[in-house]
């Protein structure tokens, strides 16, 4: 959420405006954190279901609700919490944000959510050694070779505006009704 709201404020400073859809399973207090940074947001918690597909259930409404904020970059935030879905959808700029203090064999354990991604925003790498990030970088690069990655830092917002600009680069979707999710099982290449 930081790294979103710092990269929705670089937008915001290159003219372009964004809007949240925070997907989140019992509670979430993010919108304030994308309210101080002057982005519209909405939470919607998903309760005992996975947020991931409460999300893919509510694809439509939360892109309405988007629309109508008037935003030029509509972003959806899930927990990424299921190893079988990957919320990203085919043909949207999808996101993967990872820390390098999961584990070294984390990448290889978050599945379709980083392996379908275009771009993995990598964060916390001012707490591991330059060995330890370029580490990780390599085991991310195994687990998808065609991603962008990028390191990013949600306190000082260093590397948020480089993913500002990739974000800027989004496809335009008019209408989300037929789109479809990347992929829904994970499959070991």
């Amino acid at each position: 959420t930081p790294i979103v709201s710092k990269a929705g404020a670089a937008l915001q400073e290159t003219g372009a405006t964004s809007a949240v859809v925070k997907f989140d399973c019992l509670q979430s207090r993010d919108d304030e954190l994308y309210a101080a940074a002057g982005i519209p947001v909405t939470v919607a918690l998903s309760g005992g279901l996975c947020p991931d597909h409460f999300f893919a259930t509510n694809l439509e409404e939360a892109f309405a609700w988007a629309q109508e904020t008037g935003a030029d970059c509509c972003v959806i935030e899930t927990a990424g919490l299921c190893n079988r879905c990957a919320p990203h959808l085919r043909g949207a700029l999808a996101l993967c944000v990872i820390d390098n203090l999961m584990g070294i064999d984390a990448p290889e354990k978050i599945g379709p959510m980083l392996r379908l991604a275009d771009v993995v925003a990598v964060t916390k790498g001012d707490l591991v050694s330059q060995a330890e990030r370029e580490v990780y970088r390599y085991r991310i690069g195994q687990m998808n070779k065609r991603a962008v990655i990028r390191h990013v830092n949600g306190l000082t917002g260093q590397g948020c505006r480089d993913l500002a600009a990739i974000m800027a680069m989004a496809p335009d979707i008019k209408t989300v009704t037929e789109m479809k999710l990347r992929g829904d099982v994970y499959v070991r290449e």
